[in-house]
């Protein structure tokens, strides 16, 4: 299989998908390219192309990048399928799934992921909950 659907295309979809979950994951625990760097041996610039996915990521590395960022490996890999040709029609659980559950592969906003880390500074279970419930609340359209 070609890495591009067209020379002129740019990098494929289930690079940049990927890439950006890296690169969430990174962000969510304030690690810099250069310390994911080199706790896999590889140069930030590196880091940088995987997760722009200009760089596709081999399965050895991407397990690498998962042990560094505290994660399992499917992570990064859930919901890539559905971005395959006729992934549509097959019901996989796939990016659609995961826009409407109100998570995407996109790179998170700054805002979010201070709120991420406040959220998970919370020890009180009855506080995270009230947490949640108030973001629900002035989440709600009027």
């Amino acid at each position: 299989m070609p890495r591009t659907r067209n020379n002129q295309d740019g990098p494929h979809p289930v690079d940049v998908f990927v890439g950006n979950k890296v690169k969430n994951r990174r962000l969510m625990l304030g690690m810099s390219q250069d310390e994911l760097a080199k706790s896999c041996g590889i140069t930030f610039q590196q880091v940088q192309k995987y997760e722009r996915g200009t760089n596709r990521i081999s399965l050895s590395r991407l397990t690498e990048i998962a042990a560094a960022l505290k994660s399992q490996l499917e992570f990064f890999t859930e919901g890539c399928a559905a971005l395959l040709p006729g992934a549509a029609k097959g019901g996989a659980r796939g990016m659609a799934d995961n826009k409407q559950a109100g998570f995407d592969a996109e790179p998170m906003s700054r805002d979010k992921i201070e709120l991420l880390r406040a959220y998970d500074s919370i020890e009180s279970t009855a506080h995270k909950r009230q947490v949640v419930d108030m973001a629900k609340a002035l989440g709600k359209k009027k």
